[in-house]
């Protein structure tokens, strides 16, 4: 496959494919220091899926295979806590080790939103659809990853969500009127 793709996928494949290496390292580096039982499961479940797309990509890009994109199990439906309750105040730790599960939980955040964005913006250069297509569902992943989270973060009061008062908060949403179809001939 290699020499059917232009110089420009062979470069955004090189950034993804090392992109995704990264990604499993940092996790792994984090591991060490999860304290929590439900965040050490989704470390590990995320470990897990990230090298099993990793092997997936590659596999394709060295035609091995021509699998399919491999889909990141949906989150269960929760319900959001909105609202400030006694935030912490954070600051940077002074060593490694007081890196603790809000510090992990973070950081894998900031990866998957990182990585997220940087697989749709290389999927927009791909002619290739399979790679084009495996590409897109890996940003898809990352944001269901990142979301899950995110979850985690927000049940745990790490991620809180500040709200408005009611009446801005209509007085933006209601701002909007519908468009009228345009007449095209």
């Amino acid at each position: 496959m290699a020499a059917e793709l232009g110089a420009h996928e062979i470069m955004q494949l090189h950034e993804v494919l090392t992109d995704t290496i990264d990604g499993i390292n940092q996790f792994q580096l984090y591991r060490p220091h999860v304290q929590d039982p439900q965040l050490r499961t989704v470390l590990d479940n995320q470990i897990g899926f990230m090298t099993q797309e990793y092997n997936n990509m590659v596999q394709t890009v060295q035609q091995q295979s021509r699998s399919e994109a491999i889909p990141y199990r949906r989150v269960k439906n929760t319900s959001p806590a909105y609202g400030l309750k006694n935030p912490s105040p954070n600051a940077p730790n002074i060593s490694p080790d007081e890196m603790d599960d809000r510090d992990v939980a973070s950081g894998m955040l900031g990866c998957h939103k990182a990585s997220a964005n940087f697989r749709m913006m290389a999927s927009l250069e791909f002619a290739d659809p399979t790679l084009r297509r495996m590409l897109q569902q890996g940003a898809i992943n990352c944001s269901e990853q990142s979301f899950e989270v995110w979850n985690y973060m927000n049940q745990k009061g790490i991620y809180q969500v500040p709200t408005m008062k009611q009446m801005t908060t209509s007085t933006m949403i209601n701002s909007f009127n519908m468009a009228q179809m345009p007449q095209l001939s």
